[in-house]
């Protein structure tokens, strides 16, 4: 098993804003430089409020990830609490489904670097040069993430700066040119108009489920990590809000751009503005494919270092202390996803994943909550640190351990974040809804196989 005296364990390095950087170069992707359009069409000048309340929407549930990330030192992300509060077979589920989701998005975004790449180099967007192009960043991005997980994270770092400093130029440049006269007459919205914006914000601020799964590398995981989600999600709130309201305020038709940033920077900073964004977004995806491989082998070593899946996944490099084997095998799955275009056929599944994810974790706070006072009511309240809960929570023996950081307002709070994850589900379509119970059902198969094999 990883991490005994045999084999070597991961590197504990991470420190909070690591963790931070990771959670906000997952959330702010290629979306954000098209999104205050999409939202424009629906609400109109409405646009940047609604930024806001799902802002505020989604902190209620990284709140919850926060409080159940609190009570972990390992590897796993939303996989541990699920796995801890409702035994082996629902948090395979939820592993398989982050796994799952990663990597398809890892080839989704490796396609659409290359179609942005090709709008200035068109030789990019077919055949031979485009395979050429998303391979070598396959194989860069992951032999960046074999060689360490240091080194991973100053990439990640860099990328995370190199896709906000773009938009902070737009922000700060681009508030002096906003009209106010563009938010003086508000618009009436039908609720259909609402409904639909709220919930594809929902989608566009998914991400940050990511942010605890290194925390098996990082230093202090118990403090950083529910550090990370709420800083995470107050830094994306106010950059998606402030982009939203500097498109709004100077392009005077945004719903009918296809480009709102680029189209906005032009305005205001000329064609170099435009370039600048358009950089921007090409950095953003790169960055947001390095945190797919990242974060979808860290979820297969758990599901191995926790007797879930084979221990091949779980092997960890004897000289850079990182999951080599789960690296490698994401890459090979992303990359052949990735150059066959198979990836479209399964991007439907991601909709109803993030419900399992958000939906298993909010439910799991208070799973957790409970066994604490059942057993402080049993052995006073200087109960154990750690114990093992769930069916076959044996294989999380000294993993769980009372939350150091909780939620305020009692239950009322992951109700609400159960409400907001449902809404995911308000929105899905009949073929995300197909796609996401076959993947289920493919993941309760991989589950059967492997426990009775007893891989």
């Amino acid at each position: 098993m990883a991490g005994t005296p045999e084999s070597p364990a991961l590197r504990r390095t991470l420190g909070r804003w690591d963790l931070t950087a990771i959670g906000v170069n997952q959330v702010i992707g290629s979306a954000i430089f098209l999104l205050p359009a999409d939202v424009a069409r629906l609400v109109g000048p409405w646009g940047p409020l609604a930024f806001i309340a799902v802002g505020l929407l989604s902190l209620s549930i990284a709140l919850c990830f926060a409080e159940v990330g609190s009570r972990f030192e390992k590897t796993g992300g939303p996989y541990l609490p699920a796995r801890a509060a409702f035994g082996r077979f629902v948090g395979f589920e939820v592993g398989w489904m982050m796994w799952f989701t990663r990597v398809t998005s890892q080839a989704s975004v490796a396609n659409g670097l290359a179609l942005a790449l090709a709008f200035y180099w068109p030789a990019l967007a077919i055949g031979l040069p485009r395979m050429t192009l998303i391979a070598a960043l396959t194989l860069a991005l992951t032999w960046i993430n074999v060689r360490g997980i240091k080194q991973s994270s100053w990439l990640v770092n860099a990328l995370t700066i190199g896709k906000l400093a773009p938009l902070a130029i737009f922000i700060i440049a681009g508030v002096w040119y906003v009209d106010p006269a563009r938010f003086a007459a508000m618009p009436a919205v039908t609720q259909q108009q609402l409904s639909s914006a709220l919930i594809l914000l929902i989608f566009a601020y998914g991400g940050y489920e990511v942010t605890g799964v290194l925390a098996g590398e990082a230093a202090n995981p118990r403090r950083d990590v529910p550090f990370a989600f709420v800083a995470t999600l107050i830094t994306v709130s106010i950059v998606m809000s402030l982009t939203s309201l500097v498109a709004t305020g100077v392009l005077p038709d945004l719903g009918a751009s296809r480009t709102p940033l680029a189209d906005g920077a032009a305005i205001f900073l000329g064609a170099a503005g435009a370039l600048l964004v358009s950089m921007g977004s090409a950095i953003s995806m790169a960055g947001n494919n390095m945190g797919q491989i990242l974060n979808g082998s860290r979820t297969l070593f758990a599901l191995a270092e926790n007797g879930d899946l084979p221990k091949w996944f779980a092997r960890v490099h004897p000289t850079y202390q990182t999951p080599s084997n789960a690296i490698l095998f994401t890459a090979v799955i992303a990359l052949t996803l990735a150059l066959t275009g198979s990836f479209i056929a399964l991007a439907a599944v991601s909709a109803i994943a993030r419900l399992v994810m958000y939906l298993a974790v909010c439910a799991s706070t208070l799973v957790l909550r409970k066994h604490d006072r059942e057993i402080a009511a049993q052995v006073g309240p200087q109960f154990p640190v750690r114990r093992s809960l769930g069916e076959g929570g044996s294989d999380l023996d000294g993993a769980v351990a009372p939350a150091k950081f909780t939620v305020p307002l009692g239950p009322v709070i992951p109700i609400v974040a159960s409400i907001v994850a449902l809404g995911i589900l308000a929105g899905a379509s009949q073929a995300q809804l197909i796609a996401g119970a076959a993947a289920l059902a493919a993941g309760a198969v991989l589950y059967f196989v492997a426990t009775r094999l007893k891989m």
